[in-house]
């Protein structure tokens, strides 16, 4: 199992200098990999698909710009690697956002995952003036657009909604073929894609009769694709309610004690790549309880590994 931990960039956590100590702190814990998230604002009145309606919480009003923090928490560390979890990557052009993602490759030399993902708020679509309708195409071109600028010159696309003239674009990424490309999602069609075209699936925490229906789809569409599922890598993220007592099981994946909660992330990691992703930023206001909790994930997981 690997031990990763997010990138401080919500709330109160919303400050270059503290975000890059934190990093620092972070991989001397000895983690294996830190992520970004991303957010466009926290709508006043409920958005809809989340939390069963409840307000969205206000630290995702203020937040660092996921790339930019990504650059930070490179410049902070020196092993770790480096991710999205997730980038909604149809916010800007893909040949704009493979630009930013060679460079992140190159400044952290050669330690970008790509996370990327379709988001889930209507109005963030809105807000960034990109339609809501045609997101899985827009996603399966924007994926198209960087596979092409990504491998070798000359670069050149043609599809429905960008086209690449034949061209020289340089550098290409420091990882070769490019960066490990993860998607997002809980849909039977994004499992399908994670299984078809991806390296990975950026999952979550949740019950396990969920996450095993979900897995099953992405393994027959790698199947179906010629690939070998045992490569793909699953990454599971937890945003913890860590409580002084034990909660109920049915709880666990997402609620509980330090020790509940690592025990259900152990049953879901079934292969040495798996990773969990554990996301303190909405647990704790405290820098300093931030750090000790990662520490306490930190030695709670390396006894959870399978």
């Amino acid at each position: 199992m690997r031990i990763g931990f997010s990138v401080p960039q919500f709330g109160p956590f919303a400050d270059p200098g503290l975000a890059a100590r934190t990093c620092t702190e972070l991989e001397a814990l000895g983690c294996h990999s830190l992520w970004v998230a991303d957010r466009l604002l926290s709508p006043l009145v409920p958005p809809q698909g989340y939390a069963g309606g409840k307000p969205m919480p206000l630290r995702y009003g203020t937040h660092l710009d996921p790339l930019l923090a990504l650059g930070v928490a490179a410049a902070a560390t020196e092993r770790v690697r480096l991710g999205s979890s997730t980038l909604n990557a149809l916010w800007q052009p893909p040949l704009v956002l493979a630009r930013a993602l060679t460079t992140l490759d190159l400044i952290s030399h050669g330690r970008l995952d790509v996370g990327i993902g379709l988001g889930w708020m209507r109005e963030e679509y809105e807000a960034a003036g990109v339609p809501w309708r045609g997101r899985g195409a827009r996603l399966e071109e924007t994926l198209d657009v960087l596979d092409a600028v990504w491998g070798s010159d000359p670069v050149i696309h043609t599809g429905p909604l960008w086209t690449i003239p034949e061209s020289t674009v340089l550098p290409k990424p420091l990882q070769a073929p490019r960066p490990p490309v993860l998607l997002g999602g809980f849909s039977p069609p994004a499992l399908e894609r994670v299984g078809r075209r991806a390296d990975g699936w950026l999952a979550a925490s949740m019950p396990l009769p969920y996450f095993t229906g979900l897995w099953a789809v992405a393994v027959e569409a790698a199947e179906r694709a010629g690939r070998d599922p045992a490569g793909l890598r699953r990454v599971f993220r937890v945003n913890p309610e860590v409580t002084g007592t034990e909660a109920a099981p049915e709880e666990t994946h997402h609620r509980g004690t330090v020790r509940q909660i690592c025990d259900h992330l152990g049953t879901m990691c079934g292969a040495e790549t798996d990773e969990v992703l554990v996301d303190l930023q909405l647990t704790t206001d405290s820098p300093g309880e931030f750090l000790d909790l990662a520490g306490a994930f930190m030695a709670e997981l390396a006894g959870s590994a399978p």
